[in-house]
């Protein structure tokens, strides 16, 4: 067993910006979900993040797109075990023409672009309900960084 030392903690503000830097010059991430009877399905795909919003896209027919329809909700990682950021947000299909012209552009410089193949694709919102971050054991407490769709202010865990 290794005996590396630990990184020191950073406090919350510190934390905050480490994960709005990672959400912001990131493009990958695993996408949860699930619904009863199918239990829990993931993926990896590409990610847009606007500052306040995720969005991705995945095939109409899939059965990421299936559990989102029974179970609108989503739990995303970004990162590698030693530095995460999650999140559980809840979830907005969009058809292909109904995404706004930023997200659609910026999405296209990061993945394949939905827009060649509308009736193959969906466009998901992501709107984060709680984000958590750590980057080791030393920073377990105090991961939330979000709760109830709201950045925090003091740890609450």
């Amino acid at each position: 067993m290794s005996s590396a030392t630990l990184p020191p903690a950073r406090d919350l503000p510190q934390r905050r910006a480490g994960a709005f830097d990672r959400l912001s010059s990131g493009s990958q991430m695993w996408l949860a979900t699930g619904s009863d009877g199918h239990g829990a399905h993931l993926i990896p795909v590409a990610y847009v993040w606007d500052g306040s919003t995720l969005t991705t896209a995945t095939f109409r027919r899939s059965r990421t797109v299936s559990n989102l329809r029974a179970r609108p909700t989503a739990r995303l990682a970004i990162g590698d075990t030693a530095d995460v950021v999650l999140i559980d947000a809840c979830t907005v299909l969009l058809d292909v023409p109904n995404i706004d012209v930023a997200s659609a552009k910026a999405y296209a410089k990061v993945s394949t672009d939905p827009r060649n193949a509308p009736n193959m694709f969906l466009y998901i919102r992501l709107v984060p309900k709680r984000i958590l971050a750590w980057n080791s054991l030393a920073e377990f407490s105090g991961r939330t960084l979000m709760l109830d769709g709201s950045w925090l202010d003091v740890p609450v865990d």
